[in-house]
């Protein structure tokens, strides 16, 4: 049974979501844009179903989370020390990490630069931050696909764009990231829109864009742990260039799982793959 848990780390109070036994293999699982907590639901259950203690955090800026001002409270430095701030506040040594998109991101920053903090690390979506700036560099095809950054480094103009006809254009996010525009239930939806809709909160969420993904492929070095990537092959925001490359930045044991036919919000369209892909990366050391 889902509990709802609140943490107090980096001088922020953190809501988030919890399944599992106390005593299970810790799990820490990090959402992405535009989504909350909520979106792990399925891999939450199925993890707490496997005995591992799972827990997802609203990250900084989200949901029931504190949101501080100021895009200076948004470097990638602060994001990856909210990683270790997690885990100390939960009294966790060590922790299977997830993350998905934005959470793929800062969880490479994490895993590269703690790598004793980790006992496997799972990226969905996006991989390594270094690989993913060179695709869009060097990569029409990436940078086609990320072309919609440009209007989210637009202060002010970006909440306005985002924000008009009840937010239709940020709505359209959730359905046009894939080939299974139902794939996320409409009542979630309405609560990310919801709480975009709070003062302050899209700009939060847009800050990461802004300051933190310039900053991350500088600070994001070899990964020394366990690693797999999961990545669908029709996402419209991640093409096959940096996704491939990533194979070079990990010094470890390490799988890609392409997901055919599969689009952006992983958790949703492919549910049992993603966590039966999730558990059978989180036992394969102990295992061996």
């Amino acid at each position: 049974m889902t509990e709802e848990i609140s943490i107090s780390a980096n001088g922020l109070t953190f809501r988030a979501l919890a399944e599992g036994p106390a005593d299970g293999a810790p799990v820490l699982l990090m959402h992405g844009f535009p989504e909350g907590a909520e979106s792990w639901g399925p891999q939450l259950a199925a993890l707490g179903a496997a005995g591992f203690r799972a827990v997802a955090p609203d990250l900084r800026g989200y949901g029931g989370t504190d949101a501080p001002e100021g895009e200076d409270a948004y470097h990638a430095r602060d994001l990856i020390a909210d990683v270790t701030g997690l885990l100390d506040a939960l009294d966790w040594e060590r922790a299977h990490v997830v993350g998905h998109d934005w959470g793929a991101l800062i969880g490479w920053g994490f895993a590269a630069n703690h790598p004793d903090r980790a006992l496997t690390w799972t990226a969905l979506s996006v991989g390594h931050p270094t690989a993913f700036y060179r695709a869009g560099r060097e990569d029409e095809d990436q940078r086609r696909r990320s072309d919609y950054i440009r209007l989210f480094w637009l202060v002010g103009k970006a909440e306005e764009v985002l924000a008009q006809d009840g937010y239709r254009r940020l709505r359209a996010t959730y359905r046009e990231f894939g080939p299974n525009r139902d794939a996320m239930p409409d009542s979630l939806v309405d609560a990310y829109i919801e709480g975009f809709a709070r003062p302050g909160r899209l700009t939060a969420a847009l800050n990461y864009y802004r300051v933190a993904l310039r900053e991350l492929p500088a600070i994001t070095g070899q990964v020394h742990v366990p690693t797999l990537l999961v990545w669908g092959n029709e996402d419209p925001a991640v093409g096959r260039r940096g996704t491939e490359a990533t194979a070079d930045f990990v010094e470890a044991r390490y799988r890609l799982v392409e997901l055919a036919g599969a689009g952006h919000w992983l958790q949703f369209e492919r549910p049992q793959e993603v966590a039966r892909e999730m558990i059978d990366h989180l036992r394969a050391d102990a295992r061996d």
